[in-house]
Formats: C-alpha cells, structure tokens, sequence
C-alpha cells in the first residue's frame, strides 16, 4: 500500500535533448507497489515543452493544470484541465506549455518507457 501528496514527491529536471523548462515527478511505480506501469506528473513552467518524440510504448495522459498544446502526428490540440488523451506507441508528439502559469499533465506508461 502507498499514499502520498504529490507536493511530497520530488521533482527532477526532464535532461531529455528538446525538453525546455520541464520538472517530472514519479508519483507511483514499481518502487510503490505498482509492478509493470508507472505513473507521472510533469511540469512544464512559462514556454516549456517536452521533446518532440516517438517511442514504442502508448501512454494516456490526465492535464491537471495550465493551458498548453499536444503535438500528436501532424496536428496540434489545445489542452487544459480536464482534457485527456491517449498516445499510441510509434506515434509522434510533444506538450508545450500556453500560458503563464504552470502546465501540468499525468502521464501514465508501462514500466518500460519510465526512462
């Protein structure tokens, strides 16, 4: 069993080449229980952005804050809170943050591609 608050889970900066301004956090995982899938929050603050980028593994997203953009092959979608998506594997995407405030988004993925 695992509970927590996310302001207790710390954040560390996405060093990914493309990422710009961008926090994640392991909210729950292997290391909580959860064996085989892992789910996280990331922040992107003023301008931010995740890569642009492609990988095997799908994943399913929850955007819990701030307004900002999914680049999902070819096509750009405004998301804010509330809004959900799903990202197959091999798919091409990106989040970037609109707005000044933060944009914050769950992302969930199997275990494999918590890298």
């Amino acid at each position: 069993m695992f509970v927590s608050n996310v302001a207790n889970i710390d954040k560390v900066e996405v060093n990914a080449p493309g990422a710009l301004n961008a926090l994640k956090q392991t909210l729950i995982g292997p290391a909580q229980g959860w064996e085989g899938w892992v789910m996280r929050m990331f922040t992107l603050s003023e301008g931010g952005n995740t890569p642009r980028h492609s990988h095997a593994w799908p994943h399913i997203n929850y955007i819990v804050s701030g307004k900002g953009i999914l680049y999902l092959e070819g096509e750009e979608h405004v998301v804010e809170p509330g809004s959900v998506a799903y990202v197959p594997g091999g798919a091409e995407h990106q989040f970037k943050s609109k707005g000044k405030e933060d944009f914050s988004f769950i992302c969930i993925v199997p275990e494999e591609g918590d890298i």
